[in-house]
């Protein structure tokens, strides 16, 4: 399915920066991703994606263009026509994140499905090679972790060869690569069973252990920003709050567009 024209003047809006400030200033950092970093409308609050989270971390001059999308992987997001819509308003100087996999994983549905040693690193090659072309710095993220614990209370992994084969190819392709899979598997692990609770969407109708809440996308934001900090992909003035509390109050859904 390709993108309608709707689609592609939306992404545009969201990442064009105010006129009239210096490119210093405009520099924006661009997410392609799924579900787990989207933007939320007020009708699946609280479901928090922690790419809505970021911008609490990052310095007032560095806009984030969230075109993360529920339920795409690797895959999906390039044949629907999303990635050469990031691309048409991407810019030199500019950060393209990527974070898939999830849905990668899904081996019944062959529009979402990719090997993670083959097709999904071939995939990962075309954000890269995308963002490059365009003067923009492309980094490459591993999946965030799921709420999976075993018997003895272990924070187990959920993601098989997807993250390895992507530290494998950050290497290989000299990209600054953000491991949001070990350092959320490890907080997980440090919350524990009953903790993580308060991070994943779990509410009086739902036990979702994929998605977050508030809290648990601000941690993970923060681990993010962390990421970046520590890869040198962004300085001590580009990033702010790393050690502050941030109030989950501060998450707001905007109301769905009409259909």
């Amino acid at each position: 399915m390709s993108l309608t024209r709707r689609q592609v003047t939306s992404a545009a809006v969201a990442a064009v920066p105010f006129a009239g400030r210096s490119r210093k200033e405009a520099r924006t950092l661009h997410i392609a991703g799924d579900s787990t970093a989207a933007p939320k409308y007020a009708d699946a609050a609280p479901e928090t994606g922690w790419g809505m989270a970021l911008p609490f971390f990052l310095h007032k001059d560095m806009t984030v263009a969230n075109h993360a999308v529920n339920g795409r992987s690797s895959k999906s997001f390039v044949d629907e026509g999303r990635l050469d819509a990031v691309l048409a308003v991407i810019r030199p100087g500019d950060l393209l994140v990527v974070q898939f996999g999830h849905n990668d994983e899904k081996a019944t549905d062959p529009t979402r499905y990719t090997e993670p040693w083959t097709s999904y690193q071939r995939y990962l090659r075309l954000y890269l090679e995308g963002a490059r072309s365009r003067g923009a710095r492309p980094v490459l993220a591993t999946s965030v972790e799921r709420r999976r614990f075993d018997a003895d209370g272990t924070a187990r992994p959920t993601h098989g060869d997807y993250p390895a084969a992507v530290r494998a190819l950050a290497e290989a392709e000299k990209v600054p690569l953000l491991d949001i899979q070990a350092l959320s598997l490890a907080l997980w692990q440090r919350l524990g069973a009953e903790g993580t609770k308060t991070c994943f969407n779990w509410t009086a109708t739902e036990q979702d252990n994929t998605h977050f809440n508030p809290p648990g996308a601000i941690a993970v934001a923060r681990l993010v920003a962390r990421e970046l900090l520590r890869t040198r992909v962004l300085t001590r003035h580009d990033v702010r709050r790393l050690d502050e509390d941030v109030p989950a109050s501060w998450i707001t859904w905007p109301p769905a567009p009409a259909s």
